[in-house]
């Protein structure tokens, strides 16, 4: 019995190491198939025949505003309160790669402080001229709005972004690349979508959202979303672009928490304002120098008051610049931008006007992944029967990807 005894227990020993033993050669052998490095995009794990890829990436945001840190709305906000703040102004979750095949790519964003699902979206993109994306995304109407909040040259976007964008929608999208010789170079996006903003999943009528933007690439060089020339662009990259978007839904305007509405346009019932936007868009990079600009119009019909039509208008112009390019005692990763944006809420008052006036340095420690931003605001808002008023803002924000 004694004998036995001891055999079971060292049979059970054996069969122990002789389990480790195959599990370390399949780790042995998942490392073969598996490569595993940290990118330009956070963890990548890729298989070697590079038909799998995951990456995962988390971005959070710091940020010290005073007196305010929400750009002023109204007349009455330049009298408001001051209140100081520092805050986790984002803190973002991001999933993406391919599956299957390096064309089938796919992608995922969450807001962890607010727990909002932002993107979700699967991109078929077998062919630069001809692509499919489906799911939710950020609409590519305004070039300030599509670029991400983590590539930007100041704090946060123009005082015309909230009153302009369109965010996040749920739809199809077909958009490519078409390069031609010489200036025959252009881009194009159409996609249809729900109109009723991020989070919902039908529509509030028959009537869909459609949009569509057209670039031209007059050098025959592309011009990525971002802000910033930190590639240093040797060759003059400038765009052209036209977009526009019509729409008919509860809805006068658009924002990570879905749909929303403008001032005088609260509580619209289902297919009461018909929204139809323009935008003409220009931007160049060349050698540290950057430029952007939009012009904006908007038409808010209602459909439930004979068809009243409200015309907005609103642009904005950016610049920055790394001064180190042209003095060498300016320090090399620093760059100063600067932005003026200018909104008629009404623009058959023409009396009423709202004015940003912001300028900019960025300090980047690792390109937009770790970067420091301190900007400078001067605010004025113009009311016909109200006397001018105005008012200043400092915010200073770290941005970090990990």
């Amino acid at each position: 019995m004694y004998i036995i005894r001891h055999f079971k227990k060292y049979l059970s020993v054996i069969l122990l190491l002789l389990s480790i033993s195959g599990l370390s050669q399949q780790i042995k052998d998942t490392t073969k198939l598996i490569h595993f490095r940290y990118g330009e995009k956070g963890i990548e794990l890729r298989t070697n025949d590079n038909k799998f890829l995951f990456q995962l990436q988390s971005r959070l945001q710091f940020r010290f505003s005073t007196p305010n840190d929400q750009d002023p709305l109204t007349y009455d906000d330049y009298s408001q309160d001051k209140q100081t703040t520092f805050k986790i102004n984002r803190a973002r979750l991001k999933v993406g790669g391919h599956a299957f095949e390096p064309w089938l790519n796919y992608y995922w964003e969450y807001e962890l402080s607010q727990s909002n699902l932002l993107d979700f979206r699967i991109m078929v993109e077998k062919y630069k001229w001809l692509s499919l994306k489906v799911g939710q995304w950020k609409v590519e109407f305004t070039r300030e709005r599509f670029i991400s909040s983590g590539e930007q040259q100041t704090v946060d976007r123009s005082l015309i972004n909230r009153p302009f964008t369109v965010d996040r929608q749920m739809g199809v999208e077909l958009y490519g690349h078409l390069k031609g010789k010489g200036i025959a170079d252009f881009n194009y996006w159409a996609a249809a979508l729900t109109g009723t903003g991020r989070g919902n999943t039908s529509n509030d009528d028959n009537n869909l959202m459609y949009f569509g933007r057209a670039q031209w690439n007059f050098l025959g060089r592309f011009l990525d979303f971002e802000g910033s020339d930190l590639e240093f662009h040797e060759k003059p990259t400038p765009i052209i672009a036209f977009s526009a978007i019509t729409n008919r839904s509860p809805y006068t305007r658009f924002s990570q928490s879905g749909g929303g509405y403008l001032d005088g346009f609260e509580d619209g019932a289902p297919g009461q304002y018909r929204v139809n936007q323009w935008n003409f868009e220009s931007a160049f990079m060349y050698r540290g120098f950057s430029w952007q600009s939009e012009w904006h119009t908007k038409e808010i019909i209602d459909k439930l008051d004979n068809n009243k039509t409200t015309t907005m208008k609103g642009y904005y112009a950016q610049l920055g610049y790394f001064f180190h390019n042209a003095f060498e005692w300016w320090p090399k990763h620093l760059e100063m931008a600067g932005r003026h944006a200018a909104y008629r809420p009404d623009n058959s008052i023409r009396q009423n006007l709202q004015d940003e006036t912001t300028i900019a340095f960025n300090w980047f420690f690792k390109g937009h992944k770790n970067k420091l931003t301190s900007e400078f605001s001067y605010f004025s808002f113009q009311d016909k029967t109200l006397p001018l008023e105005a008012g200043w803002r400092l915010r200073i924000q770290w941005d970090i990807s990990l």
